[in-house]
């Protein structure tokens, strides 16, 4: 595995130094070298097992090392700087897991990175919007469309009728149906419609659970 310090493992000082120091000082530089070690060890545990985590979450999502990768740098991000403390690592790993397929534009929703970590969706959801105003990213909606190939391929849905669900979903956008709702929801009421348009039944229970949206959030 490789190893994400990042600067964790910067020493105070050589022992050597010591005797370059008078008694009080030494006594400072002694108590500042054990603090030192002290959070090192910490930070690192917190680390080992903070990684193996995000392998195993990012193991059942099935993503590309290269997301695994981005997880982990904005993990170290948020350790060095302190941002960790007072919340689960769990929930931290799911938020940098959620954050990493943001920006490399893989669709996993919420709900489904939720599912992976076993992490509420609101706690994950609340953790990626306050590392991306630490990190001073502004945070962007997701598009329905990048969830309607992958839905698709799930609910064995014809080419066809992706493509009439992304018809559907571009006339929405024009009607400003689409505005306050979330996009895997939408993605999925698209998929539905076009579904039914090309008789290729599919229940709504069906598209839900795979989308990870339920009716009375307006699938």
């Amino acid at each position: 595995m490789q190893k994400f310090d990042k600067g964790l493992t910067t020493n105070v000082g050589e022992i050597s130094d010591i005797y370059k120091l008078d008694s009080n000082q030494t006594r400072k530089f002694l108590r500042l070298k054990k603090w030192q070690e002290r959070v090192s060890t910490s930070m690192e545990r917190n680390l080992r097992l903070a990684m193996a985590e995000l392998r195993r979450v990012a193991s059942f999502l099935n993503l590309p090392n290269v997301v695994k990768d981005e997880s982990s740098r904005v993990y170290n991000f948020v350790l060095q700087r302190g941002l960790v403390r007072g919340r689960g690592m769990e929930g931290v790993i799911a938020a940098c897991i959620y954050a990493a397929c943001r920006s490399y534009n893989i669709p996993r929703t919420l709900d489904e990175v939720a599912n992976a970590s076993d992490v509420e969706r609101k706690e994950i959801g609340r953790t990626y919007r306050f590392i991306m105003r630490k990190m001073g990213v502004k945070v962007q909606q997701s598009s329905p469309k990048d969830y309607i190939s992958r839905f698709a391929s799930i609910l064995h849905l014809s080419p066809k009728t992706q493509n009439q669900a992304l018809k559907i979903l571009k006339n929405a956008d024009i009607s400003e149906l689409t505005s306050g709702r979330g996009p895997a929801g939408i993605a999925a009421a698209a998929l539905y419609v076009a579904a039914l348009l090309n008789d290729e039944k599919k229940t709504q229970r069906e598209v839900a659970d795979v989308a990870g949206v339920y009716s009375d959030r307006g699938v």
